[in-house]
């Protein structure tokens, strides 16, 4: 195990981030600066570091067993990595950055729901698994979703329907937080 959380606590923290992103979606005009996303600069400079952070800390504290040999130059690739994807990659470079952040979250999700009995711990498992193919979709193929925002922005209904369907996910993750994990 790497991460130490509780279901409850991922449940919580997942939960209510589902639900923060929903209400913004919903009650935001996010149609006036969502299309923007993928090809801004600037949140992909954000994600990628944040992405650099958590990588550098998994990469430091992690047990690699009979590949630990491989840490050390592992910890120097990847900061410079960082700089040559930040000065190389221009196109989507939002979108790329948050695919592998979805990557790197759905691990505690599943590493925390990992042999639970309760039935309910296959909302996390779901969601974690669903962040997995986005994550891998969208770090090959960003322009799925550029295509992904415009569909869901492009009427009021579709925007509704979409962040409603996360916070009743969000919702639900919530309450089972509470009451079953």
């Amino acid at each position: 195990m790497i991460y130490h959380f509780s279901l409850h606590t991922v449940g919580l923290i997942a939960g209510l981030i589902l639900l923060l992103v929903s209400l913004l979606a919903l009650f935001l005009p996010v149609e006036n600066f969502l299309p923007q996303f993928p090809r801004s600069r600037t949140a992909g400079a954000v994600l990628l570091t944040v992405d650099l952070i958590w990588s550098f800390w998994l990469l430091a504290t992690m047990e690699m067993g009979e590949f630990s040999n491989f840490r050390r130059p592992l910890l120097i690739i990847l900061p410079i990595g960082f700089f040559l994807v930040l000065k190389f990659v221009d196109e989507f470079l939002a979108v790329r950055a948050l695919g592998i952040l979805c990557l790197l979250a759905a691990e505690p999700l599943l590493d925390a729901a990992f042999l639970r009995p309760e039935t309910s711990r296959l909302l996390v498992t779901v969601l974690a698994y669903l962040m997995i193919v986005a994550g891998l979709f969208w770090v090959t193929m960003p322009y799925l979703l550029r295509d992904q925002i415009s569909w869901s922005t492009r009427s009021p209904e579709r925007r509704r329907f979409v962040s409603g369907l996360g916070f009743v996910v969000g919702a639900a993750i919530l309450v089972c937080a509470f009451v079953a994990y």
